[in-house]
């Protein structure tokens, strides 16, 4: 059967994956802005949020790329109608990547005074961003269970699923946040940032819940662990491999701009929490359409039909121009009230107010680098994606970054340099793509 690349097909797909991929954003700006608000330390305590976000981010990022591994080869094996023989390999992937999760939380939480001093934090962010740390790390291997079968669900061309999954996780961790971290007068003590760690380990454990009884119940691919290992799990190590180095470089840049904006001080690391944390709210908006372009891309590359993949990426990339705009429009309209919902404090705000604008402006442009990243995961061609994000790091993001901060930039370096390392996502892989399969579509 043609797969359909409508509107209205790429939209069924892309907007449950918008809806189920803010979920992680959410969780930490539902964290952000709750803990923003609070009565005591509240500067201090957004501060430690924003570095301890950081560093939970990287260990998702870099283990939750099962996700994409999944979904390539499931939506591929789908598309060349052998879906039998890759029915196994979830499974293993999820036992694989939560073994690894347990083993992570073992070795950092001893340690998470020290990871954090490297975050330049000192004194009480220090003291919170160990404090919101040593709870927040349990909620790990959850998420991670639950990555991967959103990538089971992806490679099935479901996204609807996910989406519920991610709504039940979303409204439990904000109810949660609001009473842990604030109480209930006379029945419970606010528990401050704790309570905001806590929350979210609370919904990350329900939606881990939630995914196997979806996967069970609507699916035919089982979460029994069998041996033999499948024939696909070499492919799909090899694909985590490269993801794994992406994400490492994808990461440097995170904790380049973490770390410069703590040592900045403690207005600018709670005004880069906020920046950052919609910037990260805007990148999963987008990812929607990027999801609709990994499920799709991949199921037709299976199907070897490249004609539809040409027009695919076409389509998207017009979709995702759009988005970017209509993203920064609203981002325009809004942009002081936006900031008010997460702080009160006027020289945080200030600092904040300064750069926002920088993250609307860049809006269009990281949906460009969003879709064909999500398209060149689709396609399995991990390694280019690998060797870009190598190159945007270390060649055009860090030394813009130490150029612009030499001159005294501060959060604008940071903000500008992240501007130039999603163009340089971006470019490289619409011109790769299009010499691999402009030629092959002409043939098709």
């Amino acid at each position: 059967m043609k797969t359909s690349i409508s509107l209205k097909h790429i939209n069924k797909l892309a907007i449950p994956a918008l809806i189920s991929g803010v979920s992680e954003p959410i969780l930490s700006i539902t964290d952000t802005a709750i803990v923003g608000n609070m009565s005591l330390n509240a500067t201090e305590s957004l501060a430690a949020v924003g570095i301890v976000g950081a560093f939970i981010s990287m260990l998702i990022w870099v283990l939750g790329q099962t996700r994409s591994a999944i979904s390539s080869i499931v939506s591929q094996h789908l598309g060349a109608n052998q879906l039998d023989k890759v029915r196994n390999l979830p499974a293993q992937a999820i036992f694989i990547i939560t073994s690894i999760s347990i083993l992570i939380i073992i070795t950092t939480y001893p340690f998470a005074h020290s990871i954090f001093k490297l975050y330049n934090a000192s004194g009480l962010i220090l003291d919170y961003s160990v404090e919101y740390y040593k709870i927040r790390v349990f909620g790990f291997p959850f998420t991670l269970f639950t990555i991967a079968v959103f990538g089971a669900f992806r490679g099935l061309q479901n996204t609807y699923y996910p989406m519920i999954i991610a709504i039940i996780g979303a409204i439990t961790n904000i109810i949660l946040d609001v009473i842990l971290v604030y109480g209930i007068e006379g029945v419970l003590s606010p528990m401050h940032i704790k309570g905001a760690a806590y929350a979210s380990v609370a919904a990350q454990l329900l939606m881990a819940i939630c995914s196997a009884y979806y996967l069970l119940k609507k699916t035919s691919i089982p979460l029994k662990l069998t041996f033999p290992f499948n024939s696909q799990i070499k492919n799909f190590i090899l694909m985590i491999l490269n993801l794994f180095v992406r994400t490492l470089a994808l990461n440097v840049t995170l904790y380049f701009a973490t770390s410069f904006a703590t040592g900045y001080g403690k207005n600018y690391i709670a005004a880069y929490t906020i920046a950052i944390n919609l910037w990260f709210l805007g990148a999963f908006i987008i990812d929607g359409y990027s999801s609709a372009g990994n499920i799709l891309s991949g199921k037709l590359f299976g199907a070897k039909d490249y004609n539809s993949l040409i027009k695919l990426s076409n389509k998207l990339i017009i979709y995702g121009i759009a988005i970017g705009f209509i993203l920064a429009i609203i981002g325009g309209v809004l942009y002081y009230p936006i900031g008010t919902l997460f702080t009160k404090d006027p020289e945080v705000l200030a600092e904040f107010y300064n750069v926002f604008w920088l993250i609307l402006a860049m809006q269009p442009i990281c949906a460009i680098a969003f879709i064909f990243d999500g398209m060149f995961k689709g396609l399995g061609k991990m390694k280019t994606l690998r060797n870009v994000l190598l190159f945007s790091t270390f060649i055009v993001f860090v030394p813009i970054l130490f150029w612009l901060d030499s001159l005294e930039y501060k959060l604008y370096a940071i903000f500008i340099a992240l501007t130039f390392w999603m163009i340089a996502r971006g470019l490289p892989l619409i011109i790769k793509f299009r010499k691999l399969f402009l030629p092959l579509s002409q043939n098709n």
